[in-house]
């Protein structure tokens, strides 16, 4: 076999995701790269390969046939290669713990809390990953996951860890201070948008059944994009409760209203049922939970405090927090 004929590994990667998900964008996501380094991978390819793999259509893509083809045979190479991988692993997989979830809860709700859980277990080495896509417990190695979903996992143990509601937020300094007094003041200022946070559940939850989902300025495809323009006074978000606690309890965001929008999604804890009785998954669980309780309480009285009493709230966060928060 010449190895010198085969395709750079990133392209290759790249390829994969983007024809697994139909999607320059989520693929970008999954492997924490641009969308452009995933098209450009992806061009390359072609052009080494001659042929094309995909279709663009504006914004969306699709499979070619030969695409189509070659994404099969690629899947099946790479998963063959973590199999490989995974068994030089075995050796010490007992020490590692591997828990996926998504992008954003990552980012803003795990990572900021990790390092109490690292320090009470030393003794297991944690492993993060971060993926929009469904965890294949079987093919990815994983020991845990957290997804927000429906709650309907067949043949998983699924535990609801966090019920999830949705209010608009924006910064103190939004409009010269001058924020929205009512819900319907909204009509007066930009409402900043995502993929996954639509505002017409909130609009019915607030009196305002008559009003349409805005169709109008920037659309946010990360939730922590969104939340940052808030942040920055662009507009107001309608957000996650999970996602704008620290800002709101650091003053960086301010909650509008006494309102909550219902959400269709929920986060829950997920492992395999032979998992649940091994100590790192255990020990995990256990830690996980207690934050979740914790974190009730906080957001609560952060919301009750409004942003004058930030600094008190802030410090009483575990260190970790207290420096994502520091203004």
């Amino acid at each position: 076999m010449d190895l010198r004929q085969l395709p750079a590994l990133n392209a290759v990667k790249a390829f994969e995701a983007a024809a697994r998900h139909e999607s320059f964008s989520r693929a970008a996501d999954e492997l924490f790269v641009t969308h452009g380094a995933v098209s450009h991978q992806i061009r390359a390819l072609e052009a080494e390969l001659g042929v094309s793999l995909f279709v663009r259509d504006g914004k969306r893509v699709r499979l070619t046939d030969t695409g189509r083809r070659y994404a099969a045979k690629v899947r099946a190479a790479l998963m063959e290669l973590a199999d490989a991988t995974r068994a030089i692993r075995a050796g010490d997989r007992e020490r590692r713990l591997v828990i996926s979830m998504l992008t954003s809860f990552a980012a803003r709700w795990v990572t900021p809390r990790i390092g109490s859980f690292i320090e009470a277990h030393p003794q297991w080495d944690l492993e993060l990953l971060t993926t929009n896509a469904l965890t294949d417990f079987a093919r990815d190695d994983v020991d845990v996951a957290i997804r927000f979903g429906f709650g309907k996992y067949p043949g998983l143990h699924a535990e609801l860890l966090l019920d999830e509601i949705f209010f608009p937020a924006c910064s103190p300094n939004f409009n010269g201070g001058r924020l929205p007094q009512t819900p319907a003041d909204l009509a007066k200022v930009p409402l900043l948008r995502s993929d996954d946070e639509l505002w017409r559940p909130w609009f019915d939850a607030a009196g305002l059944a008559d009003w349409p989902e805005p169709k109008r300025g920037v659309m946010y495809q990360d939730s922590s994009n969104l939340l940052q323009a808030a942040v920055d006074g662009q507009g107001v978000a309608l957000t996650r409760r999970s996602l704008a606690m620290h800002e709101i309890a650091a003053g960086r965001l301010v909650r509008l209203f006494d309102v909550d929008g219902p959400s269709p999604w929920q986060y829950y804890f997920i492992c395999p049922p032979q998992m649940l009785g091994t100590a790192r998954v255990k020990a995990f669980r256990d830690w996980l939970f207690d934050e979740v309780g914790r974190f009730r309480q906080l957001f609560d009285r952060a919301c009750e405090a409004g942003p004058a009493a930030s600094a008190r709230l802030a410090a009483e966060q575990t260190p970790a927090d207290a420096l994502r928060v520091a203004p």
